[in-house]
């Protein structure tokens, strides 16, 4: 039965548990106990498995911690509030603008300055106090965030986006459908034009009306008020460009964010004795995050070893009965579970493309309608998962005082305003493409 699998069980929980406002971190753990449990695993092995499978995302641990400690330390020079203050004047009252600008702006981090969810703890608590006075729903801001961080590299063949329809066009050849890298993006068009529905969906109407925040101190940061821009603010904005440049050249975002505190401290923004307290208040603002995401990395290597991934997608086949749209919407929906499962949009491709590329030439489908199923099916699940970096990244930037909830605040919103458009964008290319 499809409900007894590991994968549909243990995402299930998980879901659950965090829509019951219990901690993603015990989410995460529970559910992989359960993932394992249901898969015959011995609880040794289990545990053993989550710690192993914890270092597939150091790196992006490492880069949490390191960006959050940057956030803190540009915070502290004062030009976080001269920035937020140009900021609040090009806005001039105006939600909308605010939103728009990141979600146009946010796109950026994805295709022309690779850096994915760098920008974010760096650019946004210094805005809270902007989006505070307009009273502005943070559940739109998530929005604006995640779309900035999903649909530009299913859409846009360049940065992010080069290396994700680089993966789709090689499984599917791999598996019996050639297809040209740089062909890719000219069926997946439309699924970022119903994301761009999604959003405007958010924008316009979800999440328009007033919303009151409290003003609170940030985590970790002390954001000190200066009126003009001086010398050791350029000299910061200068530093602060290393982890933009960077990882655009070693590929490595903890050394772009460590590039950056080095030539503020070399530039002498960033005072020796000023250091323990600047890193201690990084791990304040982004330390649980950055946990999260290592035990998520656990988490997938626990489902991963259950082999119920496989056994989910080969699962479908006796479901379809030979009908097209039934294939399209079962690939899918089957595409987000996995995705929720393993918490990659980019990995999920391998895992499912050898199953679904010859199922797609079975029921007929071209082309173009394979390769949008498989981008589909990969996309989804990435918004409104409780350990996915498209909504931890908006979470870390939005909760610098508390008052974000993770869970309700930002996964429900993107996974409604984005899986579902996913879903009928998915269905359309598939059955029409």
């Amino acid at each position: 039965m499809i409900l007894l699998n590991p994968v549909v069980l243990s995402v299930i929980v998980m879901s659950v548990l965090c829509l019951l406002k219990l901690n993603v971190l015990l989410a995460l753990i529970i559910s992989a106990l359960v993932a394992g449990f249901v898969a015959g695993m011995p609880i040794g092995d289990i545990m053993g498995t989550l710690i192993g499978g914890m270092g597939g995302q150091s790196e992006t641990a490492l880069s949490y911690i390191l960006l959050g400690t940057l956030a803190v330390a540009i915070g502290n020079t004062g030009v976080a509030s001269i920035i937020s203050r140009k900021v609040a004047s090009v806005v001039n009252g105006k939600k909308l603008v605010i939103l728009i600008i990141i979600a146009v702006f946010g796109c950026f981090s994805q295709n022309l300055i690779p850096v994915h969810i760098a920008y974010i703890p760096i650019l946004i608590p210094p805005l809270i106090s902007v989006m505070n006075k307009l009273k502005l729903d943070r559940r739109a801001m998530a929005c604006s965030l995640t779309f900035s961080l999903k649909a530009p590299y299913i859409a846009i063949p360049a940065g992010f986006g080069l290396i994700f329809q680089g993966i789709i066009a090689t499984q599917m050849t791999e598996n019996g459908m050639p297809v040209n890298q740089l062909d890719v993006w000219k069926s997946t068009w439309i699924l970022g034009l119903f994301m761009v529905f999604g959003l405007l969906l958010a924008l316009f109407f979800s999440y328009r009306k007033d919303r009151e925040y409290k003003d609170l101190p940030l985590k970790g940061i002390e954001i000190e008020e200066a009126e003009k821009m001086e010398t050791k603010h350029w000299l910061t904005l200068l530093a602060a460009l290393a982890a933009f440049i960077v990882p655009m050249i070693y590929d490595s975002l903890p050394l772009g964010a460590l590039a950056a505190l080095f030539l503020m401290f070399v530039f002498r923004v960033l005072k020796w004795k000023d250091i323990d307290k600047t890193i201690s208040g990084g791990m304040q603002l982004m330390g649980l995050i950055a946990f999260i995401m290592l035990v998520a990395s656990g988490y997938a290597a626990v489902i991963k070893q259950t082999g119920a991934v496989e056994e989910l997608v080969n699962s479908i086949y006796g479901m379809i009965g030979g009908s097209k749209s039934i294939g399209v919407i079962l690939m899918l929906l089957v595409g987000l579970l996995v995705t929720m499962g393993i918490g990659t949009s980019f990995g999920t491709i391998p895992v499912v493309a050898a199953i679904y590329i010859p199922l797609c030439l079975k029921l007929g489908l071209s082309v173009s309608g394979s390769v949008v199923v498989l981008a589909a099916a990969a996309a989804l699940g990435d918004a409104g998962s409780p350990a996915s970096d498209s909504t931890l990244g908006p979470t870390s930037g939005l909760n610098v005082d508390g008052q974000h909830d993770h869970i309700w605040d930002t996964c429900v919103p993107t996974f409604l305003h984005f899986n579902i458009p996913l879903i009928i964008a998915g269905f359309i290319g598939g059955m029409f493409f």
